[in-house]
């Protein structure tokens, strides 16, 4: 079940992120979601991994303290706030860089597509709020990404998809006029 089971989770999900980013007027963006889930390292790691309730990588880090197809992936998906790390030039200190909007646009995609794939039909409007603030992630971001992460998902919660979506929508066109 671990090969098929985390292909389709995989392909499912990225199918819903793609969706969500072409409602967000991010599409080709959204073309490009997750391709490194593909490559070998990621994938048969996945399948080694796989449970089908959550990502197979919190399973490989709790056998050996990290996850390898984490590290990979982060590295080359700019819409993970991990991505965003970098030595301050002041301090000399790795911390957390603001994030372009159309990358926490597209963090938000994923989100809500992994909050539903896991989720089931258990899934709520508040669900990707509730794994956000039940998390570490807002301490591990910059400030203003995760300020603008949690606006979203609360809108989400508050307001429903349609709402959310044409408002990032309209965020996202605005800020590639800056």
């Amino acid at each position: 079940m671990g090969f098929w089971g985390h292909l389709k989770t995989i392909t499912k999900h990225r199918n819903k992120v793609i969706f969500y980013c072409y409602k967000t007027g991010i599409f080709f963006q959204g073309l490009r979601h997750d391709l490194s889930k593909y490559s070998p390292v990621e994938f048969f790691r996945g399948v080694r991994y796989y449970q089908g309730t959550r990502s197979p990588n919190e399973k490989e880090r709790e056998l050996f303290g990290y996850s390898s197809a984490w590290l990979h992936h982060k590295g080359r998906n700019k819409h993970h706030f991990e991505y965003w790390v970098d030595v301050n030039p002041k301090t000399k200190l790795y911390e957390p860089v603001e994030m372009p909007v159309k990358y926490v646009a597209e963090m938000f995609c994923d989100r809500v597509a992994a909050s539903k794939i896991y989720k089931g039909e258990n899934y709520t409007n508040s669900s990707a709020l509730e794994y956000f603030e039940n998390g570490n992630a807002a301490r591990q971001m910059h400030p203003k990404t995760a300020e603008l992460l949690r606006e979203w998902l609360k809108m989400l919660t508050e307001q429903g998809e349609d709402k959310t979506f044409n408002h990032i929508k309209k965020v996202v066109k605005e800020s590639k006029k800056k």
